[in-house]
């Protein structure tokens, strides 16, 4: 019997990717969406509940409806900069909205999750690499919202029994290596997409956040991580808590390499033949000098690594799916 996943925010970005890996491995994904930001022509593989994780009526009626084996919890706030300027936006989405979730689960005796969480809860590490291990201390109030969320999951293990996996993903990107999906935010805040607009012509350029960084070219190194790999490690995580795995525990997920903000320009300049102009702005609140994946724990634990999360193949994709819908 087909096994039913409960996706929240299945119709955003990285949700949307996760059903269609879901799908191919043979589950039905049930995408949960108030569709704010995610789109409905993004939900192909499995039924699209329209409701809201503020509203916990809502997810016992989706619940009780789909009777769900597991949770993959994604929907939540992302911009880094916008949480600086509205903390209360996203303490109360990200916050509350997973409280609401783990209510519901609670009360349903629904006990796997898997949550979208981030490498950013580990706030600046210097030169270092980043470990599970390495401190908690983020710098941004959406950072701070996730690390808020994992330290419910564990608390809601040692209290209930929930059985939860996070996964602390670097910078998600690129698009579907079919073409069916990728990244169509509004507005955008990531730095392919826009640099694949710019080269489209529907912006005027580019623009770098500080170049004054301590890093090779003084602009922010950043580990890039294909979405499809990224889904497929939703995937591996969710096998590892139906086989059975107990509590809770977090995973770093990335592509393994630093790549500037000027390499990811220049990149996405070679692959789309525009050479759009790109100007100087001061550096943003929240945003760490370097943040870059060690994948020892989820290669050798989780049995994952990436397949396509080289910078050429990232925008690559990006910049197809980005072409295509022009």
């Amino acid at each position: 019997m087909t096994k039913t996943i409960l996706v929240t925010g299945g119709a955003g970005y990285v949700g949307s990717h996760a059903c269609k890996a879901l799908s191919l491995a043979g589950y039905l994904p049930v995408s949960f969406d108030n569709l704010s930001n995610g789109h409905d022509w993004a939900v192909q593989w499995g039924p699209l509940v329209k409701g809201d994780i503020l509203n916990p009526l809502d997810l016992e009626r989706a619940i009780a409806k789909y009777k769900p084996e597991a949770v993959m919890h994604f929907a939540a706030l992302i911009e880094v900069g916008e949480s600086v300027k509205y903390p209360q936006r996203f303490y109360r989405t990200n916050v509350t909205g997973a409280l609401n979730v783990l209510e519901a689960m609670e009360r349903a005796n629904l006990n796997k999750i898997v949550f979208s969480s981030t490498c950013a809860v580990h706030g600046d590490v210097g030169d270092n690499t980043i470990i599970e291990t390495s401190p908690i201390a983020p710098i941004s109030p959406y950072a701070k919202t996730k690390a808020n969320v994992e330290s419910m999951l564990a608390d809601f293990s040692t209290a209930h029994g929930l059985n939860s996996i996070a996964l602390r993903y670097f910078n998600a990107s690129g698009a579907d290596l079919d073409g069916d999906i990728g990244e169509a935010h509004d507005p955008e805040s990531h730095l392919i997409p826009i640099a694949c607009q710019a080269a489209l012509g529907q912006r005027d350029g580019m623009y770098i956040f500080g170049d004054d960084y301590d890093t090779p070219d003084g602009t922010c190194v950043r580990d890039y991580i294909h979405v499809t790999d990224l889904a497929d490690a939703h995937v591996k995580a969710l096998a590892r808590l139906l086989d059975g795995r107990k509590g809770f525990e977090a995973f770093c997920l990335g592509g393994g390499v630093g790549s500037s903000v000027r390499q990811v320009l220049e990149t996405v300049k070679q692959v789309s033949g525009v050479d759009f102009p790109v100007k100087m702005e001061p550096r943003r609140p929240g945003d760490a000098p370097q943040l870059v994946a060690d994948l020892t724990k989820a290669k050798t634990e989780l049995d994952w690594s990436p397949q396509y999360s080289d910078l050429s193949t990232v925008v690559e994709t990006a910049w197809k799916w980005h072409k295509g819908r022009v």
